[in-house]
This record gives structure tokens, C-alpha cells and sequence, in this order.
């Protein structure tokens, strides 16, 4: 008999942790679950749809959900379709790779009110993740703050200052790029509490903001040191070396004729979101960074802006009955392992760290763990979950019909785009009906 293997999110880290369970030498049935009737996680939801080179990894992933040990079982809820411990009961192995969609807290006054959206909502909401379809951010305002500098806080300023033009190849979905272009913002600001040399930017993202259309990048030259310093290794001194002189040859003071700016507004740090009901503007207090810490000045400075953006970082809101490490944020696991037969890999396990690649590792690992733990099946596994789906009459839908909603977006994509999203889970369940 096989081992059972279910995972739960069909993520990079849940795909990860299949395709080594498949290329074992073990015998193994591997189903993966996801609550949405699409797979692929963060990679379809995630990633800035003008980035479709990056997207291109879920090829990978097709041949593993592909292989015949492997089944996929979209559209199905743990905690509402389907319990942990049922899953149990089912199968000899649980995996736990179902990411952090929440958004981190900024802990400031005003973080209430409307205008305030945090990032992992922002990108759903223009990637067309049907938790998102109704967000509706305010971007009636000029002036849009985003706080963070990381890779999502400039995934999020360039998708709001892009042309027409030059979105043409990315899977935008129509509603979210008519609101975007239809709106008067003309500058995005980018606040990070420390400075350019502690920023989290890669430098292809960065440079990537060097070359807008109808954009400037901006930095004031003060904030620039003359040389990387502070103890860095090799490898990240290189990485800020390269992201200083790439900000050197950004614009300083002026847009060079062009109709919008991005500000990378470095040493500040939010105190409070002003406004009564909806966002007006925000209070930050300049900084110095003393041993790597942002600490304030007592000098403070307002942006008015209708719309805040915290990408400030991710967060795990557990399913019910899921240990949860109230210090790390993450599933309480020792080095993957949570419970007999439960494992957790990815952001899950680690926090939301590392870019796709990161989650390899973690899914070998726990491979590799599980099949120690458990070197032969017992469990009926996909026998008995196809029959707890059929008997709570649960709408699942299968590796065959995701291709077929594929298909269709694919089919239905404007000239020079990928594709045409669906953007809810009934407009892909009833387009499956009519197939």
C-alpha cells in the first residue's frame, strides 16, 4: 500500500514538497488541496502580473500535479469542507503549506480607517485573487503612500504608475487596470524607516524603476551614503553596492518632463494615519538608524494621501486547531515536524522570508522527514477523501477542469496579454458547468 500523503495549499511550497515525495524512491499517492478552485498560490496571486517571466515556474509544477501519483483538489476548505483531524484519520501524512495570507499591523493611530490596505489585499485585489474582487481601494486621491522597502512595496508603486503601454503583457485584470488608469494619482511615495542601505529591494526590481514611460524615480541625495557600511556579508554588500548606484541615477529633484513620480522617501517611519473616517494624509517622524535600528528625531513631517499601502510584511491567522508559535507567528514545528504524521513547510513553517525558490529546500525537507517517520501506508487516503467529499456533496474540482479554466483565460486574454482572469470562484465553477 502507498503512503497517503495530503497537502494542504498548492503553493510553491506545497508543490515543492509533492514533486520530492514523486521523486522518491518511495511508493506514494500524493493529493494536494487548496480552498480555491486554482492552484499555484502566491505565483497566480502574488507575483505583480507585469512579472509573467516569474510566473513561468508554475510549468514545474504542472508536471508534478500532472504525474500520476499526484491528484489535485481545488475549490475544497480545511476547516470547512474538511477537518484536520479527519485528514488524519485519512491519510498516514499531513503537510501544512497553506503560506500567510493575512497583513501585518502597522500599530499606529488611524491604521483603522478607510484608505488603509495592506499589501497582501492591494496585490490580490490587481492579480484578481477572488478574495479580492470587491475591494474597491480608494484611489480617487494624487498622493498614494505606500510603506515598505521591500520588492512588494515597489511591486505596488509601479503597477500604480505604469501605462496602458506598458501593461499590455501582463495578466492585469480589465476592472483593476480601467481603475487604476481612470485615477488622478500622480505620486506614489515609498517610506522605509531605515535607509537605502538596509532596504530589501533586488536590484532588478530597482533598476526596473529607473525605466518607466511616464514615471520618475526620485531620491533626495542626501540620503545617500558615499560607501556601504556595517557588517554585511559578501554577498549582501554587493547586493546594497549595486541597489546605491542603481539609486544614484535616479532622478533627484524633478520628473524630466514626466507626468508621474515615485518617491523613495527613506528615514521616516509612520506615527500616525490622519483623517476622520477616511484617510487624509500621514504623520511620520524623520529617523537615524543607530546599530541597525530605526530610532526617531523628534522632527516630523505629513504627506496628505487618500490611500495608505502598508507592505510591511505578512501574517498567519491559523486554521482552528492548528498549534500556533505566537512568537514567530508561524505553525509551532520542530524543524518541520508538528504533530505525528502533520509536518509544515514554507512561510508556514518559517515566516514569510525568501523569494519561490526558498520554499525548495523546506519542501525536500519535509519529504524527507515524513518518509522517515512513516516507511510504509496503512491509511485508505484519496479513496476515502473522494468519499467524505462526495458524501458532503462538496464541489471539487480536479487538475483537468483548473486546465480548462486555463484555457478559457488564455482564450479570452486582450492582445499581447496572457491572459483574462476569472476573478471569482462562481464565474470559474458555472464556466466549468457550461464545458
Amino acid at each position: 500500500m502507498p503512503i497517503s500523503v495530503v497537502i494542504v495549499g498548492s503553493g510553491p511550497s506545497g508543490f515543492y514538497v509533492a514533486e520530492a515525495l514523486v521523486k522518491s524512491e518511495a511508493g506514494v499517492a500524493v493529493d494536494i488541496v487548496d480552498r480555491l478552485p486554482t492552484p499555484y498560490g502566491l505565483i497566480r496571486g502574488g507575483v505583480a502580473p507585469d512579472h509573467q517571466s516569474t510566473k513561468r515556474v508554475t510549468r514545474a509544477y504542472e508536471r508534478t500535479a500532472t504525474n500520476e501519483a499526484v491528484r489535485f483538489y481545488g475549490n475544497v476548505e480545511l476547516g470547512q469542507d474538511v477537518s484536520l483531524a479527519e485528514l488524519r484519520e485519512m491519510y498516514d501524512a499531513v503537510v501544512l503549506t497553506f503560506g500567510m495570507p493575512g497583513d501585518g499591523k502597522l500599530g499606529v493611530p488611524g491604521e483603522e480607517k478607510k484608505g488603509v490596505i495592506g499589501s497582501a489585499a492591494f496585490v490580490g485585489w490587481y492579480n484578481g485573487h477572488p478574495d479580492f474582487r470587491d475591494l474597491d481601494p480608494c484611489l480617487d486621491t494624487e498622493n498614494v503612500v505606500v510603506i515598505g522597502n521591500g520588492n512588494v512595496a515597489i511591486d505596488v508603486a509601479r503597477v500604480l504608475v505604469k501605462t496602458p503601454a506598458e501593461m499590455t503583457e501582463a495578466d492585469l485584470p480589465k476592472h483593476v487596470g480601467d481603475a487604476i488608469q481612470a485615477s488622478p494619482v500622480t505620486d506614489v511615495y515609498m517610506v522605509g524607516r531605515r535607509g537605502p542601505v538596509e532596504a530589501k529591494f533586488t536590484n532588478v526590481e530597482l533598476r526596473e524603476m529607473g525605466h518607466l514611460t511616464d514615471a520618475a524615480a526620485i531620491i533626495d541625495p542626501a540620503d545617500l551614503p558615499d560607501e556601504v557600511t556595517g557588517d554585511w556579508s559578501d554577498r549582501d554588500r554587493r547586493l546594497r553596492e549595486r541597489n546605491l548606484e542603481s539609486l544614484r541615477g535616479f532622478s533627484t529633484a524633478e520628473r524630466d518632463g514626466k507626468e508621474k513620480s515615485v518617491h523613495f522617501t527613506f528615514y521616516a517611519k509612520p506615527v500616525e494615519i490622519l483623517g476622520d473616517e477616511a484617510v487624509t494624509g500621514i504623520r511620520l517622524e524623520k529617523t537615524h538608524v543607530v546599530d541597525g535600528r530605526a530610532e526617531g528625531t523628534g522632527e516630523f513631517f505629513e504627506i496628505p494621501c487618500g490611500l495608505v499601502v502598508p507592505a510591511i510584511g505578512y501574517v498567519l491567522e491559523p486554521p482552528q486547531n492548528i498549534p500556533f508559535d505566537e512568537k514567530s507567528g508561524t505553525v509551532r514545528n520542530d524543524d518541520g515536524r508538528v504533530d505525528e504524521g502533520v509536518y509544515v513547510a514554507g512561510w508556514a513553517k518559517r515566516g514569510p522570508t525568501g523569494v519561490i525558490g526558498t520554499n525548495k529546500p523546506d519542501g525536500q525537507n519535509a519529504a524527507a522527514l515524513l518518509l522517515e517517520d512513516i516507511p510504509q501506508g496503512a491509511k485508505p487516503g484519496r479513496n476515502a477523501f473522494e468519499a467524505l467529499l462526495r458524501d458532503r456533496h462538496v464541489r471539487q474540482v480536479d487538475f483537468a477542469d483548473w486546465k480548462k479554466i486555463d484555457d478559457a483565460e488564455i482564450a479570452n486574454a486582450p492582445d499581447g496579454a496572457p491572459r483574462e482572469k476569472f476573478v471569482t470562484a462562481t464565474e470559474m465553477l458555472e464556466y466549468l458547468d457550461r464545458t
